[in-house]
């Protein structure tokens, strides 16, 4: 890659689009790329293209981020807390279908494999799972919000 062309992210929307549409071209089944702490599996086949990111949690202060919660009280903020993020851009689900219950709430306690809700991006349903081990003190979006690469989902307190 050249200097002048600025680093192009794994998880770029336009990017993936591209990949895609390779994967049909080339007829490939499966694509894994990997990024700095992140990571996007494409698969082709059976239910169609499937991406798979790896938890990228990033602990920070709350008033670091810039998402406020007013229902969380601000004595839950320390250095401790972690935030579970976004991997992708897309539209966050609470919930595996619209009539089942929350894949977790205010105070469930999360290990690095539970899957707390779904990012939708491009018809694609991505499982995010918590990436740490703590208690879920604050969900910091809405169902069916859209949220960005990086956005803090979920506020965690390690136990």
């Amino acid at each position: 890659m050249s200097k002048d062309k600025p680093e192009q992210r794994v998880f770029d929307v336009e990017r993936i689009r591209e990949l895609i549409e390779l994967m049909k071209e080339h007829e490939l089944s499966e694509v894994d790329l990997r990024q700095d702490m992140q990571r996007i599996r494409l698969k082709r086949g059976g239910e169609g293209p499937v991406m798979v990111p790896a938890p990228v949690p990033v602990a920070a202060p709350a008033s670091s981020t810039g998402a406020t919660d007013a229902s969380a009280p601000a004595d839950a903020d320390d250095e401790n807390t972690i935030y579970i993020t976004s991997p992708t851009v897309g539209t966050f689900y609470s919930k595996p279908k619209p009539d089942a219950a929350t894949f977790v709430k205010v105070g469930d306690v999360v290990d690095p494999d539970t899957i707390v809700c779904l990012v939708e991006a491009m018809k694609m349903f991505n499982e995010i799972p918590a990436g740490v081990s703590g208690k879920i003190v604050s969900c910091l979006v809405k169902n069916e919000d859209s949220v960005e690469v990086n956005k803090p989902l979920f506020k965690v307190v390690p136990v």
